[in-house]
């Protein structure tokens, strides 16, 4: 980018009394003043665990700021130069990211919850007066996708970005509005897009290999040659709670008599293949030695369950909630377990 378009150059020393004092003005402390860094140059910088929330980075130059652990909610990088920059663990809840360049950004772990990422033009003023694309003199060659595997994007706005061979992995991405995006080659393998908008959005050779696309909208997309194995839709991939033998509830009696009358009594549940995403919460249930193999248990809630020794090898338990359960001694061989408490 051209030297000129930057107000000023900083440095560390510089940017430390701006975080100092923008800390006074979060706690409405007396000499406090909003960090005004727009245009700036911080590149190279460290913000590492700064509160930098509703600070002013619209056209700042961030190459390769490091931003680790950051809290920057709200905060304005309109157009901001994040080439390269380190946002690994950064919170950045309903910051304004439209027309940031994000190439080769690391974003790990981040919180971008209701961020907005569309598309977006910086300009700057030439010698003659004429506006032109602040961002037109970044180099072709930094062409390297950013990396935003595990990073929660619930409800972020993503309709227009250019995001080739993005690395969104693992990613919470529900709700996301990414209408005619540009994702070719973008990696999507386990992310969490339900109920997310990917109507008219370029997927060629993308790889949703694993990715729920439960209520996804999908319509006029491309996706030639993308990998769509072991996606999880909205068609059932086993028998449904309906399928079984008797109600859940009587089952879940039966078990309960099973496992007090040590095998005397009663029936071991067995759930092998079955697809309980819907209509099932296992809170406080007794499902000691539960055989539960190759089951598809998105979602579902294991809250204060009674899980000792139970089988769940193979089973798709993303997002299901284990919180205060019990689940020494049960096999979980294979299982997949991403974004789950």
């Amino acid at each position: 980018m051209p030297e000129t378009q930057y107000v000023a150059r900083l440095t560390q020393e510089q940017l430390d009394v701006i975080v100092q004092k923008h800390a006074m003005f979060r706690s409405a402390r007396l000499g406090g003043v909003r960090a005004q860094l727009g245009r700036h140059d911080l590149s190279n910088l460290s913000l590492v665990n700064c509160d930098l929330s509703h600070a002013d980075f619209s056209g700042a130059s961030l190459v390769q700021t490091d931003f680790r652990g950051a809290k920057l909610d709200y905060a304005i990088l309109f157009g901001a130069d994040l080439r390269f920059a380190n946002l690994q663990s950064t919170s950045l809840v309903r910051a304004d990211l439209r027309g940031a360049c994000l190439r080769g950004t690391t974003l790990v772990g981040a919180d971008l919850t209701g961020v907005d990422l569309r598309e977006g033009i910086l300009t700057a003023t030439d010698n003659k007066g004429n506006l032109t694309p602040a961002h037109k003199d970044i180099p072709i060659s930094d062409s390297g996708g950013a990396d935003l595997s595990g990073a929660n994007l619930t409800d972020a706005r993503l309709s227009g970005a250019v995001a080739i061979d993005t690395n969104f992995s693992d990613a919470t991405m529900r709700g996301c509005k990414i209408v005619r995006a540009n994702l070719s080659g973008a990696n999507f393998s386990g992310a969490n897009l339900e109920s997310a908008d990917l109507s008219l959005c370029d997927l060629r050779k993308a790889n949703m290999r694993g990715a729920v696309l439960v209520n996804a909208a999908l319509s006029l997309a491309d996706l030639t040659d993308a990998n769509m194995s072991g996606a999880l839709t909205n068609r059932p991939v086993g028998p449904s709670v309906k399928d079984l033998k008797a109600p859940l509830e009587d089952l879940l009696r039966q078990h309960t008599l099973w496992v007090g009358s040590n095998a005397g009594e009663g029936k071991q549940l067995d759930i092998t293949g079955f697809d309980l995403r819907t209509g099932v919460n296992f809170s406080r249930a007794c499902l000691t030695m539960l055989k539960a193999r190759n089951a598809m248990l998105y979602g579902v809630s294991f809250v204060d369950a009674q899980l000792q020794a139970a089988d769940m090898q193979n089973s798709d338990l993303r997002h299901a909630n284990f919180q205060s359960a019990d689940m020494r001694g049960g096999d979980f061989k294979g299982a997949k377990l991403s974004n789950a408490n």
